[in-house]
């Protein structure tokens, strides 16, 4: 896809996403889309294409880091539940507490009663969720083994990439089939017709980006908010003074640009 085209599309969906905020809003909607994946398999540019133009305090973020050594005594799912929507709110998850299926299995983080409880545990925490109110999306970006190959190669030596590199990430990297088994035990257990998984292919990342955004929109019930009209009134002069002379003695950031 040619950027010019994907640029174009992206800004026309983007606005789409600032009408179904305003309904969500409205609405009082709650709202959560967690997104899993492999390693490179674009999660972050993709969440980046969808809070671009939004308010981060309607569109909020949820990347937590590994627990803490009191959360590792908590409840698993209790650090997730903190962070979930209140009315007017979409929260997404940049992984989420499907850690357990994932990461946490493969790499020996968690014993293997720990993961047989989670996917036994996890479609009534689901069934619960959404029975209180809650929609929840599931999206899962499948990457393939080549591309996956390509992107690590790119932090490698790429600058601007090589934060997102992590050590667990090359400890990781030739487990691809315990991966792919783990995420076929996850599927099995977890996709509900409450609470299904959603498989997005992300080889192309533009595309990936596109088809997303357009999924959500039309996966999220909402419609157009009719806005009254702005109109700017004019500014009191009371009090009026020079106030850009006020600041000759500042501090100022050289202008460099």
């Amino acid at each position: 896809m040619k950027r010019k085209a994907y640029v174009k599309e992206l800004r026309k969906l983007q606005s789409r996403l600032c009408e179904l905020q305003e309904w969500v809003k409205q609405a009082q909607m709650r709202v959560i889309v967690v997104f899993e994946g492999r390693d490179a398999a674009g999660k972050g540019g993709t969440i980046r294409a969808i809070t671009e133009r939004v308010s981060p305090r309607v569109f909020r973020v949820v990347a937590l880091p590994a627990p803490s050594s009191r959360e590792k005594s908590q409840m698993y799912l209790q650090r997730y539940v903190q962070h979930f929507p209140a009315a007017g709110e979409i929260v997404i998850f940049d992984r989420s507490w499907y850690n357990r299926a994932g990461v946490e299995l493969v790499m020996g983080f968690c014993t293997p009663e720990e993961h047989d409880r989670f996917l036994i545990g996890c479609p009534v925490f689901e069934k619960y969720m959404v029975e209180s109110g809650i929609l929840l999306v599931k999206i899962w970006l499948e990457v393939g083994k080549e591309e996956q190959a390509r992107r690590f190669a790119a932090r490698i030596d790429d600058p601007l990439r090589q934060w997102k590199l992590s050590p667990m990430d090359v400890k990781s990297w030739k487990r691809w089939y315990d991966y792919s088994h783990a995420r076929d035990q996850m599927l099995a257990a977890t996709d509900m017709p409450y609470a299904p998984w959603y498989i997005l292919p992300s080889d192309n990342k533009k595309k990936a980006r596109l088809n997303c955004i357009r999924f959500l929109l039309d996966k999220i019930p909402h419609k157009r908010v009719k806005n009254a009209k702005v109109k700017l009134p004019a500014r009191s002069m009371h009090g009026a003074y020079d106030d850009t002379a006020s600041l000759k003695d500042r501090n100022f950031i050289p202008e460099r640009y």
